[in-house]
């Protein structure tokens, strides 16, 4: 029973190291796609970002992202 506890916690944090990961890959990736001028995109990618990985350290970098894109006035 000890050896099945400890190998759920392993998984556990395997796939919380997994998620805050997949969550830095996408939040690089929308930040390209803002940085290159292509905001659909990225605003596309930052809300999936959140959606996906809301616990995560980047989710609350990604909304401030969206905040301050969504604040700008289209040209």
């Amino acid at each position: 029973m000890r050896t099945a506890r400890l190998l759920l916690c392993a998984l556990c944090l395997v796939f919380v190291g997994c998620s805050e990961q997949k969550a830095t890959e996408l939040f690089e990736t929308a930040a390209f796609e803002e940085n290159q001028g292509n905001l659909p995109h990225a605003k596309q990618l930052y809300e999936e970002l959140v959606n996906l990985y809301p616990s995560t350290k980047v989710a609350e970098i990604a909304k401030a992202r969206l905040e301050d894109l969504n604040s700008r006035k289209e040209p």
